[in-house]
């Protein structure tokens, strides 16, 4: 068996299928963004690509932050359809039946429906070539305390989340070994 040679493109998958948030309460929108990521710890920095030509990208420009909402097996629906159609003409949330949720420390709205937010300010801005990438800090993690235990810790083995590869969007619901289970030691 041999690999076959294909042109350089963009084929690193799955990845996340997220919906960001950008603007204000009053005046919002929402872009589905497949091109992000984390891309520090301390501080905590991610990213999201996006072209100029989008309506999102000069709010996020001029606003200086954004709010990355993770994506759900029932968002998926919303989430497909906030990437076809442009906040220049729907009001996205309206269309979807979204809610909107003040943030706490950015003046663009969380999706409430998802169960993770990730509040974040733009530190710079890179252009790539077919897309401009918003380097941000974490300012805030807001989850949904229905995904949280009684010891306080997250479970988001329970969100089902959803992800994106090669032009569709996958169901991530089983959980397969925790980071370190290849060298952690057998229990007798």
């Amino acid at each position: 068996m041999s690999k076959v040679i294909w042109k350089p493109g963009t084929f690193i998958y799955p990845i996340p299928a997220v919906m960001v948030t950008c603007g204000t309460i009053e005046k919002s929108n929402i872009i589905t963004v497949a091109w992000t990521g984390i891309l520090n710890t301390n501080p905590a920095m991610c990213y999201i690509s996006v072209r100029p030509e989008r309506y999102s990208h000069d709010i996020i420009k001029e606003k200086g932050e954004f709010v990355i909402n993770l994506t759900t097996k029932q968002l998926a629906y919303a989430t497909d359809w906030c990437g076809v159609k442009s906040g220049k003409n729907v009001d996205k949330f309206k269309e979807m039946k979204l809610t909107k949720e003040k943030a706490n420390f950015v003046k663009a709205p969380l999706i409430k429906e998802s169960p993770v937010s990730v509040e974040c300010k733009v530190k710079e801005i890179v252009p790539l070539g077919s897309h401009d990438m918003f380097v941000a800090e974490v300012l805030s993690i807001d989850v949904d305390e229905k995904y949280i235990d009684e010891k306080g810790a997250f479970d988001i083995s329970k969100c089902d989340l959803i992800a994106y590869a090669n032009g569709g969007y996958y169901s991530l619901n089983k959980k397969m070994g925790k980071f370190g289970y290849s060298v952690q030691k057998k229990k007798k």
